[in-house]
């Protein structure tokens, strides 16, 4: 054999050697960067969320946002009300829609501490131009511009009483969509949270401005919060599904969901068509609350409340942070024709107690 024919061999010999030499290297390096903290590991939590906080999570710079924060966060959607029935063991957090269904998951969590709310949104009704312009004509609604204005309750629940219907109201001949029953869809108030807060807004309303406190004062209220459900037929567990019915163009003229909804669709720059947006004048803010069920929970928590990235998500998906006023306000600047910014005569129901919500809520689907 001759010299270049034996040298052969063994430069392949060596070469292999230093492949896996390489690789080796390598591998150490990345086991190293990890080691010392230079990696992108992040803490993964999971939670528990109301549907309408889904887009939020999904969103890819929401991802991004806390990632760099050094958290992954998985969730799973559910209607607030239905929360305090799941088995917590295995997730971080609930974040359901308001303080009422997370003080039952605090309680029965046995959490301490106290509630983080990151953010919140009023309830609003959703109508189609024609529909609203009718409510208008008939004194149940009042319209600032062609695209938003307010429900008056009072008037509102007077017709629910009376079981009025569209034919019954001056100018809806013209709209053929406006037949049957007048009523506002809402969501399932056994199941959901903005259900069971319609509720307890009709209910402050029909007691004449006073939170009901007890059984006597849910007996008085009860015919009517039947009524205001029942008329409804099956409901949803959830608010996302009424919303998207109705920019379909699908369902009742008449949608009550949260103001996020329709603010985020805005600033997304959707068209949303002859939506008009009324806020009721007398209404409930969903005060979105994380209820910690771990540390990494409650540091979750923390960020959502405090992070300026994440703050600023929160507003791009519709969101009111507590104590910015101007973060949402400078967002939904070009928007003053649909959203009452400042929530300018609006009054703000308070909340019973969860046992007295639940109460009206088994009343008014029984």
């Amino acid at each position: 054999m001759g010299f270049r024919e034996h040298i052969a061999p063994v430069r392949r010999i060596v070469g292999i050697v230093l492949a896996v030499l390489l690789i080796g290297g390598v591998a150490a390096a990345v086991v190293a960067g990890r080691d010392s903290g230079t990696g992108t590991a992040t803490k993964t939590v999971r939670g528990v969320i109301g549907s309408e906080k889904a887009e939020f999570f999904a969103d890819p710079d929401v991802v991004k946002a806390l990632a760099a924060q050094g958290f992954t966060v998985r969730t799973e959607t559910s209607g607030s009300w239905d929360m305090e029935q799941l088995p917590l063991k295995g997730y971080d957090f609930a974040f359901p829609s308001s303080k009422a269904p997370a003080d039952e998951i605090r309680a029965k969590a046995k959490v301490t501490g106290a509630p983080q709310r990151p953010f919140y949104s009023p309830l609003v009704v959703v109508a189609h131009r024609g529909a609203a312009e009718v409510l208008a004509a008939n004194g149940l609604a009042q319209l600032n511009s062609p695209a938003g204005g307010t429900l008056k309750m009072d008037a509102y629940l007077a017709a629910a009483r009376a079981d009025r219907t569209w034919q019954q109201l001056k100018g809806a001949e013209k709209h053929h969509e406006l037949s049957g029953t007048l009523f506002i869809t809402s969501t399932d108030p056994v199941a959901s949270n903005s259900g069971a807060l319609y509720l307890a807004a009709a209910s402050y309303v029909a007691e004449g401005g006073k939170v009901a406190g007890d059984k006597a004062a849910v007996d008085r209220t009860a015919p009517l919060l039947r009524k205001l459900t029942q008329v409804q037929g099956a409901q949803q567990a959830g608010s996302d599904a009424p919303f998207r019915d109705f920019i379909s163009g699908v369902g009742n003229p008449l949608v009550l969901v949260y103001e996020s909804q329709v603010a985020s669709q805005l600033l997304a720059k959707q068209d949303l068509g002859d939506l008009v947006l009324l806020y009721p004048d007398t209404t409930v803010n969903s005060d979105h609350t994380v209820v910690a069920l771990s540390e990494n929970g409650r540091a979750l928590g923390e960020l959502l409340a405090t992070d300026p990235e994440l703050r600023k998500l929160a507003v791009r998906h519709g969101f009111r942070p507590q104590g910015a006023a101007a973060e949402f306000t400078a967002a939904t600047a070009a928007h003053k024709g649909r959203i009452n910014q400042t929530l300018t005569g609006v009054r703000q129901a308070p909340v019973p107690t969860s046992e007295v919500l639940h109460e009206m809520a088994r009343r008014a689907r029984s």
